[in-house]
């Protein structure tokens, strides 16, 4: 028995220890901010390649990626693939990956991550860019309604920049027979893009096409057409929808030309989709980050480091041992009586979904007429896995007559509620019926009673944004909440609420 006290003791000292030592480490070593306050923004972008392969066939896939020359910096960028090369080029201003293979078949699957933020300081380089180009040839109607353009254009203009947008303005009017004919029925962006610069071309003026990325989290994203000229000094950024100058601040830049996003050798259908998401980082950690002497191994191995999608599911697992936490103390220190140890951590998940006010109603509601289904189901003498299987049909149907109704009266938080776990809905009604039939019904309200205020202490610490991002950031603090839980499993002592049950025998 010592020998094991011994064992326990030191496992709880190795646990601890090790989680103090990495998160002082990540914190004062690494450098990486306790909190979320006085940080920049980091961008983490993901692009997805998915493409058909030709069987026996060598296989090319080359895609555009952002040159980051000017206002942002990369922090980290992988290319995460199967058996396929990669090699990257620049040419004309842009960078260019290349995956390939000598043999791949069936669908296949290629992602490109960057992880970047803005530069802080420094000169901006000087810009160069041409400022003449060729006309382009056009003969007949075409060349008659492009002169019929540019001449109330010229008039209307005084420089390079009104020029441009004046023409941007005059191809969007659609009601203008002369647009018609040169857009001849197609009035998409690129389309407009190319009749733009057709007429910028006769009157010698250089126009460049742009495709951004706009900067928001959480949106699927696809590329974004602007168009760009040099007037000698600077590039000026138009819109080619409405003619606005200028690039908005959330456009980030990733290739320059004519040419598509991706091109394939031995393989077909290829699509490409956008994944961003942004979090923030210490400003001071992120200037480290951002000098050519310190690496971002910090990202590469760390949470943060995972795909966007994973990474917003670690942060409620990430969460759910505190859950569990709060529900040891309330029962082995406490003494609160619940419907087991797990049952109000899931429920507490679902509250993140209905909200709290919301998924205590709905629990109640639907607890409440399972327990009478029950109750009836008892005097037809079922067997436990039929009545199981009816109880949970009838929650199933009780979910969705409410989400039904609460769509009926405009309370679209009640339509959350699908999002309840059906399966433990049905075993916390069982296991109510059970208590109520063991030991009384005072004994199961309490249970039902305690298990709400479990649910809800739960939730409300797992939504604590300061604490999923410390936790998430520094996840070596879980093995400091093993240990108190290895600690607390040693625990023989009275419950707080078994010192009120015996305070009689205390005053003997």
């Amino acid at each position: 028995m010592r020998s094991l006290t011994l064992h326990l003791k030191v496992l709880i000292g190795v646990l601890v220890t090790l989680g103090v030592l990495i998160t002082a480490y990540q914190i004062f070593i690494v450098g990486i901010p306790v909190t979320e306050d006085e940080t920049d923004d980091l961008w983490n972008i993901d692009a997805k390649i998915e493409f058909q392969a030709s069987p026996k066939t060598p296989v090319k896939v080359q895609m555009f990626v952002p040159p980051l020359s000017q206002d942002y910096v990369s922090l980290n960028e992988s290319f995460v693939s199967n058996n396929y090369g990669v090699s990257i080029n620049r040419a004309d201003g842009n960078r260019k990956v290349t995956w390939s293979a000598r043999r791949a078949s069936g669908n296949q699957t290629l992602y490109y991550r960057l992880v970047m933020t803005k530069r802080y300081s420094g000169e901006k380089p000087k810009v160069s860019g041409p400022i003449f180009r060729d006309s382009i040839a056009v003969e007949g109607p075409e060349k008659i309604a492009a002169e019929a353009l540019l001449a109330p254009i010229r008039q209307h203009s005084a420089d390079v920049e009104t020029f441009i947008s004046e023409t941007i303005k005059r191809v969007n009017n659609l009601n203008d027979d002369n647009v018609k004919l040169l857009l001849a029925g197609d009035v998409s962006t690129p389309n407009k893009a190319k009749t733009i610069e057709l007429l910028l071309s006769i009157a010698h003026v250089p126009m460049e096409r742009v495709h951004t990325i706009r900067l928001v989290a959480d949106q699927a994203q696809s590329p974004e057409l602007w168009m760009r000229s040099f007037n000698g000094e600077n590039w000026l950024y138009f819109n080619p929808e409405t003619g606005e100058q200028g690039m908005p601040v959330d456009r980030l830049i990733w290739w320059i030309g004519d040419q598509p996003l991706v091109n394939i050798e031995g393989g077909k259908k290829a699509q490409v989709s956008f994944n961003l998401n942004n979090s923030e980082i210490n400003a001071i950690r992120l200037a480290k980050l951002t000098d050519e002497n310190t690496d971002a191994d910090f990202l590469e191995y760390s949470l943060y480091g995972l795909p966007l999608s994973t990474q917003q599911t670690f942060q409620i697992m990430i969460m759910i041992p505190f859950g569990v936490l709060v529900i040891l103390v309330l029962r082995n220190l406490i003494g609160l009586q619940t419907l087991g140890t797990f049952t109000p951590v899931l429920i507490a998940l679902a509250f993140r979904e209905t909200g709290l006010e919301w998924g205590i109603g709905l629990f109640t509601v639907i607890t409440t007429l399972g327990l009478s289904l029950r109750s009836y189901l008892e005097h037809l003498k079922l067997q436990m896995l039929p009545r199981l299987s009816v109880v949970l049909t009838f929650v199933v149907v009780t979910i969705a007559a409410i989400s039904l109704l609460s769509h009926k009266l405009g309370f679209e938080s009640g339509l959350s509620v699908a999002l309840f776990p059906m399966v433990i809905l049905t075993m916390s009604i069982e296991r109510l019926s059970i208590t109520w039939e063991e030991r009384g019904a005072a004994h199961a309200m309490k249970a039902a009673i305690g298990t709400l205020f479990a649910a809800s202490l739960a939730h409300l610490l797992m939504k604590v944004p300061e604490l999923v991002y410390f936790v998430f950031t520094f996840p070596a603090v879980l093995l400091i909440l093993v240990g108190f839980m290895l600690a607390m499993g040693r625990y023989r002592g009275y419950r707080l609420t078994e010192l009120f049950r015996f305070k009689a025998f205390l005053k003997d």
